[in-house]
């Protein structure tokens, strides 16, 4: 089994836009399974590069997707995924309940509970911490606080998170070709071919070590991008405890998915 990931591409046609829309159409379908008694929401999605039938529940919004490797597989997927209903329901029973980015909500900045605030009157900027009170003040109408408060975090995610990997970078004599941030369910942070390093914007929600940790580990990818022996010897050379990093995440890390914005 594995969380859900990012969302594969539906295979290329050679079509105008129409094209496009119906072949990717063609690659996912919607239906519903019972789970405990309830009809939930299935998406059904065709992946040629899948080697087996993977049945992802979203940590964050327990939203369920099976991937099957090919249009012959698609029964065999359901029936896969209908076997797997006690799992499923164990799943989406851990996925926390939603906290919208707004006043009167509670977040954890950097692992420590703040209070998130409207202020009446200006401030130094639009969101600002109050470090001492322990209070995220957020100013103007409050339809448009969701949207600062959530650009607020990222910004701030941005820059700690950069500022480890460049740290690390320097004390293994490697460094980033860039770093960028995304929201992805599966992974913390990720290091490609090209040298490039991303991170989920809601580390910002954890502890400082778990960040430390994480950037540690990205790091040492640019040395070796494989998780052999001399890829971990990095990682315990940048950060040594990580065996603690890896038990909060696994532990707590559902918990950074319930933050965010109601869509419309």
């Amino acid at each position: 089994m594995s969380l859900f990931g990012r969302k594969p591409k539906a295979k290329a046609v050679k079509k105008r836009d129409g094209g496009k829309k119906a072949a990717a159409k063609d690659a996912e379908q919607s239906l519903h399974l019972a789970i405990d008694g309830a009809p939930v929401e299935v998406t059904l999605r065709l992946n040629p590069r899948a080697r087996r039938v993977i049945v992802k529940v979203h940590p964050g919004t327990g939203d369920v997707t099976i991937v099957a490797p090919s249009r012959r597989g698609l029964q065999h997927a359901l029936e896969f995924a209908r076997g797997e209903h006690d799992w499923i329901a164990r799943q989406r029973a851990r996925v926390p309940a939603a906290v919208t980015l707004a006043p009167g909500a509670k977040l954890p900045f950097r692992g420590v509970p703040h209070d998130v605030r409207h202020s009446a009157v200006r401030g130094p900027a639009p969101v600002w911490r109050d470090a001492e009170a322990h209070v995220i003040w957020v100013t103007g109408r409050a339809e448009h606080a969701p949207r600062r408060i959530l650009d607020f975090l990222k910004r701030e995610a941005r820059a700690l998170c950069e500022a480890e990997a460049l740290d690390h970078g320097a004390a293994l004599g490697v460094l980033p070709a860039r770093i960028t941030m995304r929201d992805t369910a599966s992974r913390w942070g990720s290091c490609s071919a090209t040298r490039a390093i991303s991170f989920s914007w809601r580390l910002i929600f954890a502890p400082p070590f778990v960040l430390d940790y994480l950037a540690a580990h990205e790091i040492a990818h640019r040395r070796e991008m494989n998780h052999g022996p001399r890829f971990w010897k990095a990682v315990d050379m940048l950060y040594p405890n990580r065996e603690r990093a890896e038990r909060w995440l696994k532990v707590h890390g559902p918990e950074l998915h319930r933050y965010g914005v109601e869509e419309d």
